[in-house]
């Protein structure tokens, strides 16, 4: 599939991606709960799945939400050095950098499955992302790759 991929419709309404938000409980989610909290506008897309540290997400979470139909995944942690159990998202970003090289191999583009720091005190920053990576799956089009066949 190419980056020039028409995005299907259905019914009336254009395609519109689903993405799962994998979100630390401790910046990144706090953070979106700021953006919500002063009613900053982004794009509904994202499903939230609050885990307490980006550390303890395991890779095979991301590639089951890519299975199950997810259009693209945001994984979003403390910043490096300011995680609230020390070094979790030190242990992140090991794992995402590894992540990434895999899903490239497996064929998955690079821009479906993406990885962010953010701090509590960031809600326009949590909304400029999630407008950033709708945008960026919008791009890639429908997933079609690991995807279940029902």
């Amino acid at each position: 599939m190419s980056n020039t991929a028409q995005p299907e419709t259905l019914g009336s309404r254009p395609w519109e991606p689903t993405i799962v938000a994998f979100l630390c409980n401790w910046c990144s989610y706090a953070g979106a709960d700021l953006a919500g909290i002063s009613r900053l506008q982004y794009p509904p897309n994202a499903r939230v799945v609050r885990v307490p540290c980006s550390g303890r997400i395991n890779p095979l979470h991301i590639l089951r939400a890519l299975q199950e139909g997810a259009d693209g995944v945001l994984v979003s942690g403390c910043h490096p050095g300011d995680c609230h159990y020390i070094s979790g998202n030190l242990v992140a970003r090991r794992k995402f950098a590894l992540m990434k090289r895999f899903i490239e191999h497996i064929g998955v583009e690079p821009g479906r499955v993406q990885f962010s720091w953010m701090s509590a005190a960031e809600g326009p920053r949590f909304a400029a992302l999630i407008k950033q990576v709708t945008d960026d799956v919008k791009q890639l089009g429908p997933a079609t790759r690991l995807v279940k066949k029902m």
